[in-house]
């Protein structure tokens, strides 16, 4: 691909959840990277209805930094919202979404942003390894990611949040009109000139990890069901499998009666029971769910609400209209 060397204003989004400590390491390592390279830029923090002093910082770094601005939500929505509020205050000709607690190396920044003047719309952010965390939350990592991969037929084992899109892949991203979006599978989804950066997640050097398991799962479950009609396959499965046993059963419960062998299966009939009302709650479960989800988007509500704004010294007002 040919170099092009555009030049062209890069937004960096930031959501922030009880993030205080992160925030001004996060204004001060970025800005300073950023400004050294010569590449004008705005740091845009989204703070996500945190609960403790996290949006008063990001008011002291825009009063620092005229390139800092900073979103407020009236409570918490969610990364995933965070994520597209950003984009959608976003003004640059690309933008690149990271972690604010730097866990996401921000000097690849400037690879990624070199890629973009070369042609490249969507940069990828992948890891080469995890870091260190918990092994039962590797497991879980590796089990969603295998199955959202399947279901979408996109390899998602390496994928992130840390990724820089074009203004054209923002403006296509934001079109998008679905409630639960998943940030890092569409924006593969949607194409355009794709490539990959690989990166190591580096250690939080601030604050703890606001994921627990509780939130993993959710966030995992919310994920698999607004990009994937996989676990309304599993139903069908269910089924059949309950089908393929209960004809295992009949030809040997029928055998026994011809054979005089028949004996009192009260144990094995409320053990049937027991099997098939279990899956068939499950099965109704799953559907319940995907019902949920139909409810939640016909009833066109934002993806989230912004209490407040602010921005350093220098920036015109925007008046972009939530989503």
């Amino acid at each position: 691909m040919e170099e092009t060397n555009k030049i062209g204003l890069l937004s960096v989004v930031l959501p922030a959840y009880n993030e205080e400590a992160s925030v001004p390491r996060a204004a001060q390592v970025i800005g300073g990277l950023l400004s050294g390279a010569d590449i004008p830029h705005e740091i845009i923090f989204v703070d996500d209805g945190s609960r403790d002093h996290t949006w008063e910082v990001i008011q002291a770094q825009a009063g620092r930094y005229p390139q800092v601005r900073g979103v407020k939500f009236s409570r918490n929505f969610g990364k995933e919202a965070a994520i597209f509020a950003g984009l959608a205050q976003s003004r640059g000709a690309c933008t690149v979404v990271l972690d604010c607690d730097l866990q996401h190396p921000p000097e690849k920044i400037l690879e990624m942003y070199r890629l973009w003047q070369e042609g490249y719309q969507v940069v990828e952010g992948v890891k080469t390894s995890r870091g260190k965390e918990n092994p039962l939350h590797t497991l879980a990592a590796k089990t969603f990611y295998s199955v959202i991969s399947n279901a979408t037929g996109i390899d998602m084992s390496r994928a992130s949040d840390f990724k820089l899109l074009d203004r054209r892949a923002v403006d296509t991203l934001l079109a998008m009109r679905e409630k639960n979006a998943f940030f890092r599978a569409l924006s593969s989804w949607i194409g355009f000139q794709t490539t990959q950066v690989e990166f190591e997640v580096q250690p939080r050097l601030e604050g703890e990890s606001k994921w627990s398991l509780r939130s993993l799962t959710r966030y995992a479950v919310t994920n698999i069901t607004s990009f994937s009609a996989a676990p309304l396959q599993l139903v069908t499965l269910l089924g059949v499998v309950v089908f393929l046993c209960s004809v295992v059963l009949g030809i040997w419960s029928l055998w026994q009666k011809v054979t005089g062998q028949a004996l009192e299966g009260f144990t094995t009939v409320i053990l049937l029971q027991l099997l098939i009302g279990s899956i068939l709650m499950i099965c109704l479960g799953i559907i319940g769910y995907y019902i949920a989800k139909i409810y939640e988007e016909i009833k066109d509500r934002p993806r989230y609400i912004v209490a407040e704004r602010c921005e350093g010294q220098g920036h015109e007002g925007n008046a972009e209209k939530d989503i």
